[in-house]
């Protein structure tokens, strides 16, 4: 399988109390009546008929008489006491002439809209349904401005209650007509955001991704990206993200805060895709990525790429691992030699730019580093996009890379002594008939001879992965160490055998 690598939120209002829908028109005003208007309320008196009285039950004070009020009685308290005497919900007291009562005149006993045949409806205060029987006629009481009081208050009373009513009808008539709106909550506890989550994990990740620039002694170069490994300093990324500027250019790493620092490289590897930078003048406050276990991760886990697709810095996109042990050869976009990887494989947005990015588990571990992509266009595009198929190397693969690099500044391969063709369409990797150079398929004295193995022998399982190809058969040698013992199935003359093989080493990429 060939692929590119890839470089550059009411209650309504309570009910308002029965009150009239009108204020009162004083008794002795005169007035024009309509021809089946009721006659004009005449003023009580030893024979006129009497007015209905207020229940004494509910207002034992109505039948009392009041003293004359003194001259140099406060007006503040006479009115107090008038309000106070007057129950909101009975009537006003019978009327008096105008000539005595001051002005204003006092409103009727009985308001004309408080009878049926005067307007329809029932009593529009007092006591609902009370029968209207006589009694002794009150004696007069004097008002004065404490009856003015009563009124103004009864006043607001209506007002304020049919205002209230008003303003609930047009809220409710208007709600399905406006615009309603709803804030989110500004509680600081809402919008935190826990460790598990993409915006967590990306917020504690992306102070230690770098964004490499390199630039070669022709001016040439391109943009990938890379993470803190140690305190010490070390960036991990790709090869192909630095080898332009490898053996003479310019490196530099952009932190996240925007911070530049110069860079050089310490060693890399062609074949593995693996690289490592050192900043110079480091800052104190490195913080190196977690490294998970790429052997413990499973279909379908989250998967976490940060990088700068296109130039784009500090870029976070998710998916998933949607294959293990992906045999993956890809070139590095400049001619050179083919890396070899058995890849995890994600549908994570991975475009030129996330090179040598991180590739995170839900949890914020690396479990490795973003290296190539599958396109569907030629060859020869250099620029091509995501498709939803990228490929990552292990970083339990990358981590002993990186620590020979450190080390040595010099990889470390481990082989099997023989030449496999790289033909996608052999059925397993076959040992050539002969080397590179004219050499021998099959090293003398080396694991594979050791092994009884020879050219024309086709390789179809590594351990118990099968085996497809010749890429696919080096994946998976380098996923090991020298010295390893493994078991490679094969077959010889429509016969099939296995043998033991322990992997020997070759120093460099030479």
């Amino acid at each position: 399988m060939s692929t590119e690598n890839e470089g550059n939120e009411g209650n309504a209002a309570e009910a308002a109390p029965s009150v009239p829908s009108a204020p009162p028109v004083p008794a002795d005003t005169p007035q024009a009546h309509s021809e089946d208007a009721p006659p004009a309320v005449s003023h009580p008196g030893p024979t006129s008929p009497q007015q209905p009285p207020v229940s004494h039950a509910q207002d034992p004070a109505a039948t009392q008489q009041q003293p004359p009020a003194s001259p140099v009685q406060d007006q503040a308290t006479t009115q107090l006491a008038a309000v106070s005497a007057t129950p909101q919900y009975a009537p006003p007291a019978p009327p008096q002439s105008a000539a005595d009562a001051g002005w204003p005149p006092p409103p009727p006993a009985v308001p004309a809209y408080a009878h049926p045949q005067a307007g329809g409806g029932g009593p529009v205060w007092g006591p609902p349904g009370a029968p209207h029987a006589p009694h002794a006629p009150e004696a007069p009481r004097k008002r004065g401005a404490g009856g003015l009081v009563a009124a103004v208050a009864v006043a607001a009373l209506v007002a304020g209650g049919i205002g209230g009513a008003l303003g609930y009808w047009a809220a409710d008539s208007n709600g399905g007509s406006g615009s309603t709106t709803v804030s989110a909550s500004a509680n600081p506890q809402d919008l935190k955001r826990d460790p598990g989550t993409v915006a967590g994990v990306a917020a504690k990740a992306l102070p230690s991704v770098v964004t490499i620039d390199a630039k070669g002694g022709d001016g040439e170069g391109g943009t990938g990206t890379g993470f803190v490994y140690d305190k010490e300093g070390h960036i991990l990324t790709n090869n192909h993200v630095v080898a332009s500027a490898a053996d003479s250019g310019q490196l530099t790493a952009t932190f996240s805060n925007g911070k530049k620092y110069d860079a050089e490289v310490v060693g890399r590897a062609q074949g593995y895709d693996v690289a490592v930078l050192k900043l110079k003048n480091p800052p104190q406050s490195l913080t190196p990525l977690p490294l998970g276990n790429s052997e413990q991760v499973a279909v379908g886990d989250s998967t976490i790429a940060i990088g700068a697709p296109f130039g784009l810095s500090n870029t976070v996109t998710t998916g998933i691992i949607s294959a293990k042990n992906r045999p993956v050869a890809s070139g590095d976009g400049n001619g050179g030699s083919n890396s070899y990887m058995s890849a995890l494989q994600t549908d994570a947005s991975i475009n030129p730019g996330n090179s040598g990015g991180p590739l995170l588990s839900a949890g914020g571990a690396v479990i490795g580093i973003n290296s190539a992509i599958q396109s569907t266009g030629s060859s020869g595009q250099s620029q091509a996009g995501s498709i939803g198929l990228g490929f990552a190397i292990p970083i339990n693969q990358a981590k002993t890379v990186a620590e020979q690099l450190i080390k040595t500044g010099q990889p470390v391969y481990p082989v099997i002594g023989a030449t496999v063709t790289m033909d996608d369409q052999s059925g397993g990797a076959v040992i050539s008939d002969q080397g590179s150079g004219g050499t021998e398929a099959v090293t003398k004295d080396g694991p594979a001879a050791k092994a009884g193995l020879r050219a024309g022998d086709v390789i179809t399982k590594f351990n118990d992965t099968v085996v497809d190809s010749g890429p696919t058969l080096i994946g998976e040698i380098w996923t090991h160490k020298p010295g390893d013992r493994v078991t490679l199935t094969y077959e010889r003359d429509g016969k099939t055998a296995t043998a033991e093989v322990t992997l020997g080493e070759r120093k460099g990429d030479s």
